[in-house]
């Protein structure tokens, strides 16, 4: 059904998430306003995505894909416009160029 939330696909989204927080490494210089972004968009990213294994294991799997897909935009947009370098890795993140 096309309409379901199925275990396979949370997981699948789930998977590529935690893979994308893994390989992402923060660009911008330790004392510069990039790095305090990068920081918050990190923060942000790792907030949803425990929330969506949270309410993955509650068996709300609406939410646990809503959350998830709110953590992995924070990184596209982390990744899209510097903050974070994610070794031009276009599987993971969608890149500006």
């Amino acid at each position: 059904m096309k309409d379901v939330i199925s275990e396979e696909k949370l997981a699948k989204y789930l998977d590529t998430t935690k893979r994308a927080l893994d390989k992402l490494r923060v660009a911008a210089p330790p004392r510069s306003f990039g790095k305090r972004l990068a920081d918050d968009f990190l923060n942000m990213a790792i907030s949803y995505y425990n929330d969506a294994r949270h309410f993955r294991e509650v068996g709300d799997y609406v939410n646990a894909f809503a959350s998830v897909n709110y953590a992995h935009g924070w990184l596209d947009c982390g990744a899209r416009i510097g903050l974070f370098d994610v070794g031009e890795d276009d599987k993971l993140f969608t890149l500006y160029e």
